[in-house]
């Protein structure tokens, strides 16, 4: 394939890809919920990334029904870039992605988070620092996509550069500090508290470099080598709300790369898992609903927990190449059995 055009050759994969999943599909009787000639196997609802919905391709479920009202796709994805800038603490300048609204029916294109409070794309000039400041109702994680800073708080100071994982808990007066001679580029989440949770003492930084991958022998012989699980995740855990991990309401906070020619398990989510995808690096195919969407470094989506909704994330470049990476968050208040 490597004489056929681009354009040529994402659409051959497109095709590819749904009719596989196309073929995958089967029907459910309304009455007995099953399959025409077998039994469903009941889903699963894993921890975070981790594991498999179902045993391979042939067993995926897409209901017989869509979704009950017009999921209008184009509202769950944001991009930086179509937003207006507005600064924090003085000179940072932030770029909203997705903002506070509902997870089923947003009332304005971006506006889907019900447990987080805004995913941002934020950026300090070189030599810029921001003012003391500190955190009221909302606690900051900060994942750095490039250049070279540093942060200051309760008396200690540490580096930060592309990869740094870093969590600013409430009530900890900090500054940052871009240390560089390029700008300083992070992706921001805000994570609320509620009266009496107990913050982190100090910041905390984790450098995903340094990281062990999350891994699970192979549930299937469809799990991608390295993969934690949805058969091509390859993933990294940064924060949790569990097991002291510091966050307060957002569920758990990590990366997942994705290897070229391979694609995520597609599967739905019900209501109460609240899950966000935002592209880092590479550019890749969104498989949501009925729709393939190209998306593309610093854009995002959340699914729709309706139940109905399938999504998976597709890796259409070519074997040898960088595998695509996502910032990826998620908490479960719902239906969903998994605690994060």
């Amino acid at each position: 394939m490597s004489n056929v055009p681009n354009s040529r050759k994402l659409w051959a994969l497109s095709a590819a890809v749904i009719a596989l999943l196309s073929v995958a599909a089967r029907p459910l009787d309304a009455q007995t919920g099953t399959a025409p000639s077998t039994a469903i196997p009941a889903q699963v609802w894993t921890h975070a990334a981790g594991g498999n919905h179902f045993d391979g391709p042939k067993d995926i479920i897409y209901p017989d029904k869509l979704a009950p009202v017009d999921t209008r796709l184009n509202l769950y994805f944001g991009d930086w870039r179509d937003s207006l800038p507005h600064a924090m603490f003085g000179s940072l300048v932030v770029r909203d992605i997705l903002t506070p609204g509902d997870n089923l029916s947003p009332p304005t294109p971006g506006a889907v988070l019900e447990q987080a409070s805004f995913l941002s794309y934020a950026t300090l000039a070189a030599g810029d620092r921001t003012v003391p400041s500190t955190l009221k109702d909302v606690q900051l994680f900060f994942y750095v996509e490039e250049g070279e800073g540093e942060v200051s708080a309760g008396g200690k100071t540490a580096p930060l550069h592309k990869g740094s994982a870093l969590l600013l808990p409430e009530g900890l007066e900090f500054t940052l500090h871009n240390t560089g001679e390029t700008q300083l580029a992070a992706y921001l989440i805000g994570d609320p508290t509620y009266p009496g949770f107990k913050p982190l003492s100090t910041f905390k930084i984790v450098d995903e470099a340094k990281l062990p991958l999350n891994t699970k022998p192979p549930a299937s012989p469809f799990d991608a080598q390295g993969a934690n699980g949805h058969w091509a995740h390859i993933t990294h855990s940064f924060f949790a709300r569990t097991n002291g991990g510091g966050l307060a309401s957002v569920g758990s906070i990590i990366t997942v790369e994705i290897p070229p020619m391979q694609l995520g398990e597609p599967h739905p989510h019900l209501p109460g898992k609240e899950e966000v995808w935002c592209e880092i690096e590479g550019k890749s195919l969104a498989f949501v609903g009925p729709q393939v969407r190209m998306q593309h470094a610093g854009q995002a989506y959340i699914l729709r927990p309706d139940g109905l909704t399938t999504h998976s994330n597709i890796n259409f470049d070519q074997p040898g190449t960088a595998p695509i990476k996502f910032l990826w968050f998620s908490t479960n208040t719902g239906l969903s059995a998994a605690p994060h």
